[in-house]
C-alpha cells in the first residue's frame, strides 16, 4: 500500500526485453534499507525489487502491467515518480493507493492559473464513472484531488511544489498518464451492481 505522496524522482537507467521488460531505475533512496522483494511504486505502478545496487534497483515488468500502464513508453533517462511502500505508523498524507493501475488517462489541456497549472485529463468511458468532483485519484502515483468532472474528462490543479518534487513539471499535452481510481469508489460501484 502507498499514500500517493512522491518521495523521490528516479531515472530509468536501462531497459531490456527478455520476455518481460527488465528496468534499472536510479534513485536517491538509501538502497541499503531496501529489501529484495520490496514494493516500490514507479509512476504509480507497484513493482517488486529484484536486484539492488548503491544507487539503483531493478524491477521486472510483465506484459499485463505494460498493457494497463504507460510504462511501455519508458526510455533511457525517463524520469519516474517513486514511492516506497507504506509502513505501519507512517503519516497518511494522500489517500490509500494500491499501486494497481486501472488504465491510462491522456492530458488534453494545460492552463496556467496564477502559480498553479490546471490540467484536464480524458479517460476511457469505463473508468470515468469512478471519478467524482472532490474525490481522489492517483495519477502517475501522485495522490490528487479532482476539481471537476465533465463526461470522460476531469480537471486537477497542480501547485508549484507538486511540479517541483514530482515529474509533473515535465508533463505536456498528449502525455499518457497512469490512473488508479480511488479504492472506495471501486468497491461502492461493485456493491451497487448487486442492488
Amino acid at each position: 500500500m502507498f499514500t500517493g505522496i512522491i518521495t523521490d524522482i528516479g531515472e530509468v537507467k536501462s531497459l531490456e526485453n527478455r520476455g518481460d521488460l527488465h528496468a534499472r531505475i536510479g534513485t536517491s533512496y538509501d538502497t541499503s534499507g531496501i529489501d529484495m522483494g520490496a514494493s516500490i511504486a514507479c509512476n504509480g505502478v507497484c513493482l517488486t525489487v529484484v536486484d539492488l545496487g548503491p544507487d539503483w534497483f531493478d524491477v521486472v515488468i510483465s506484459a499485463e502491467t505494460l498493457s494497463k500502464s504507460n510504462l511501455q513508453s519508458w526510455a533511457q533517462a525517463t524520469r519516474v515518480n517513486l514511492e516506497r511502500a507504506l509502513k505501519v505508523g507512517d503519516e497518511l498524507g494522500g489517500h490509500i493507493v494500491s499501486g494497481h493501475v486501472d488504465g491510462v488517462a491522456t492530458v488534453v489541456s494545460m492552463v496556467d492559473e496564477g502559480e498553479s497549472t490546471r490540467v484536464t485529463f480524458e479517460v476511457p468511458e469505463d473508468l470515468a464513472k469512478y471519478i467524482a468532483p472532490k474525490g481522489s485519484v492517483a495519477l502517475n502515483g501522485t495522490s490528487l484531488t479532482v476539481n471537476e468532472v465533465n463526461g470522460c474528462r476531469f480537471g486537477v490543479n497542480f501547485i508549484p511544489h507538486t511540479k517541483e518534487v514530482t515529474v509533473w513539471g515535465d508533463t505536456t499535452e498528449g502525455d499518457r498518464i497512469n490512473l488508479e481510481i480511488d479504492t472506495l469508489a471501486r468497491y461502492v460501484a461493485r456493491l451497487r451492481e448487486f442492488d
